[in-house]
């Protein structure tokens, strides 16, 4: 599955769960692609990537959350702004979220 080219990638940090609680900790890091797919087409392809890596349900509120084998996020999207039930862009959560600004900090630069 394709989404595009990366052409910036983030170290990966080691962090707690974020919302709830877990014995487990979590590998947290950020992508810039360059694509030519609309913002609906990536979020498509990330939800069809993470079924294939074994994810089997995106959970619908915060009190939901729970260990997965993979999570993909849609932070930025150039510079739009994107409000529908589901598809946020710039993620709403993203400033609240080190291990969300830590690596896209580390991209930014």
């Amino acid at each position: 599955m394709y989404v595009g080219m990366v052409s910036r990638r983030s170290s990966l940090i080691e962090t707690e769960p974020w919302g709830f609680d877990s014995e487990n900790r979590f590998l947290n890091g950020v992508v810039c692609c360059e694509t030519m797919l609309a913002p609906r087409e990536v979020l498509s392809k990330t939800q069809r990537i993470e079924r294939e890596l074994g994810r089997k349900k995106k959970t619908s509120s915060a009190r939901a959350y729970r260990d997965r084998p993979i999570d993909i996020d849609i932070l930025l999207y150039d510079d739009l702004k994107i409000d529908e039930p589901d598809l946020k862009i710039p993620h709403p959560l993203m400033w609240e979220r080190d291990f969300v600004m830590i690596p896209l900090r580390e991209i930014m630069d």
